[in-house]
């Protein structure tokens, strides 16, 4: 195989995800596991899927879009996630503070988080969610399927490896 072939499409994860959730939080183990097995073969995708119950959920959508537009989306996500409690009491304020703690400009976070420049992404994860099926979080799409890891993370990462190496696979022949 020569270098100048095409490089072929990772298999796609999209991980619906609300960052004051405590079941997303127990699920950065899985995730980091797959990007670690997979690196580049397997995209993960990071879909919003703000609960009404946490106050702070749609802000922290947001807060994460702006830190997907300055290059550091899944640091600033797990940054947010290990810290969950802490986002829980601080709101608004700790989501400027992680950003700040990672080099990302903090003042365009507070910016970000005023002039709602992310609503409609997050909204329209929200809507994709709600229309396949999603009902809480986390839930993962991997080709085709839906896995909800809301209730129980036991076996989730198992499954994924098996849909993602057939889908890779697939893609080889």
């Amino acid at each position: 195989m020569s270098d100048s072939s095409p490089v072929r499409p990772a298999a796609v994860l999209d991980v619906w995800c609300e960052l004051q959730c405590p079941d997303c939080h127990t699920a950065l183990d899985d995730l980091r596991a797959l990007r670690a097995r997979y690196s580049d073969r397997l995209e993960l995708r990071l879909r919003h899927f703000p609960l009404e119950k946490h106050k702070h959920a749609f802000a922290a959508a947001q807060a994460a879009e702006e830190a997907m537009a300055q290059g550091l989306g899944w640091p600033y996500v797990e940054a947010v996630l290990d810290r969950v409690a802490e986002l829980d009491r601080r709101g608004e304020p700790f989501l400027v503070e992680v950003a700040r703690e990672l080099g990302l400009d903090a003042e365009e976070f507070d910016t970000a988080l005023i002039d709602g420049r992310h609503i409609l992404i997050v909204d329209a994860d929200q809507a994709e969610g709600k229309a396949i099926g999603v009902t809480g979080t986390p839930t993962y799409v991997i080709g085709g399927e839906r896995l909800d890891g809301g209730k129980s993370q036991e076996g989730l990462r198992e499954r994924i490896e098996e849909i993602a190496d057939r889908l890779l696979a697939e893609r080889e022949v």
